[in-house]
């Protein structure tokens, strides 16, 4: 599902099963020596995923501990980004050569809890959402939560800063795309002033998963 809304520069891999047929490297294993049976799934499957897409470019299996706000940390010369939700789970990269930053999410396709969405949409973002077509059968509200996320994923390995909710607006399309503008001062990417993303969404057996892609020779 995920490569439907990725470009050739990104290799993936996904699941929508628990795996179970990796061992963790030590310093891995050392991240949920305390965790619960399900973040320890979670944790492996990822990383499991993550294994594969690092294969896709050439890259051998190496610890992907959690660093500054739970981010992975991937190897030298290599962007990447991880998922999970119930039922899916994925991980993306591509070398550092070729992409930027890359950030993606998945949620389940279902509409936001009671107050989540006042509490991560900005009047703007509202706005946009009120001209989406209800009938289209989309739980917009979970796109744009999900595509938050994705804009966190993908700024905080070059600011280097959190992100809040708040501190950006992405204004959804029915196309399948969205665009954001971040609020808050960021630094130069590729030779300029990094003050927003463009992305993509899908929703495809009650999956809602967004990515964002920002590559050197777009």
């Amino acid at each position: 599902m995920i490569d439907k809304i990725l470009p050739a520069t990104v290799r993936w891999s996904e699941s929508f099963t628990h795996r179970t047929d990796i061992g963790l490297f030590p310093e891995e294993q050392a991240a949920v020596a305390r965790a619960v049976d399900k973040r320890r799934n979670e944790f492996t499957t990822v990383r499991a995923c993550a294994r594969e897409a690092l294969a896709g470019i050439g890259h051998p299996p190496v610890p992907l501990v959690p660093g500054e706000r739970g981010a992975p940390g991937w190897p030298a010369g290599v962007v990447g980004s991880m998922t999970h939700c119930a039922g899916y789970y994925a991980a993306v990269v591509a070398r550092e050569t070729d992409v930027a930053t890359v950030g993606i999410d998945a949620e389940p396709h279902a509409a936001l809890p009671e107050g989540v969405l006042e509490a991560i949409a900005r009047p703007e973002d509202l706005t946009v959402l009120a001209t989406l077509p209800s009938s289209a059968g989309v739980a917009f509200d979970r796109v744009l939560f999900s595509a938050k996320e994705s804009v966190y994923k993908a700024w905080f390995p070059v600011a280097r800063t959190f992100l809040d909710f708040q501190q950006a607006t992405v204004a959804l399309a029915a196309d399948g795309t969205f665009t954001a503008r971040v609020l808050v001062p960021g630094p130069d990417l590729l030779g300029r002033p990094l003050t927003g993303f463009s992305g993509r969404w899908i929703v495809d057996g009650g999956i809602v998963a967004t990515a964002i892609t920002v590559e050197r020779d777009a």
